[in-house]
Order: structure tokens, then sequence, then C-alpha cells
């Protein structure tokens, strides 16, 4: 499953059903960068979960609701929960146990 971009207009909706990350990210911001494509991967490796991104800079209103002051910042929500938090450029092992921990 590729990765979905979400918004302040969609973000309830896409966070709604079944097990969703959310990356909170920003262009500007080089961990985020790095923490990319290793969500790309496990987007294409973990088929059941939907993985998303929200830019905290275009969608501060989502961003401000979700207390998020640093970046990245990865929010797994389950049917439409918020179940777990992680904050910081993680490795990908460290990503996906955070993900399985919650399937």
């Amino acid at each position: 499953m590729a990765l979905t971009e979400i918004n302040d207009a969609n973000f309830k909706a896409e966070t709604a059903n079944g097990v969703v990350l959310v990356d909170c990210w920003a262009e500007w911001c080089g961990p985020c960068r790095m923490v990319a494509p290793v969500l790309d991967e496990l987007s294409q490796e973990m088929a059941d979960i939907k993985i998303t991104k929200l830019n905290v800079d275009f969608n501060q209103k989502t961003a401000q609701e979700l207390g998020i002051q640093s970046i990245p910042t990865l929010l797994l929500y389950k049917d439409g929960v918020l179940v777990d938090k992680a904050i910081g450029a993680l490795p990908k092992p460290q990503i996906k146990k955070f993900i399985e921990n919650h399937k």
C-alpha cells in the first residue's frame, strides 16, 4: 500500500478504520527525511496497515490539536483511537515493532 498524504480536512476519516500510522513531518526536517524511505518500505511490506503523512507546516490545526511539539512524531491509531506515539527518527526494526505491538 502506498503512503497517503493526509490533511486537516480528511484526518479523522483517514484514521477512523483499522491500524493507521501517521508520520507528522515537515520538508525542512532532516530526521523526517531520514524516516521517509523507511516508512515507504514498510508501506510495501505491511499491506495490512495504512501509513500516512501529515505535513505539520501545512496542517497546523491538526498538529495543534494533537499537541505535536517535535518532529518526526509517529502516531499510531487503531479504529480512530490514538493508541501509541513515538518521537524521533527511529530505525526500521523499531518502527516495525512499534506498529506490530498494536496489530
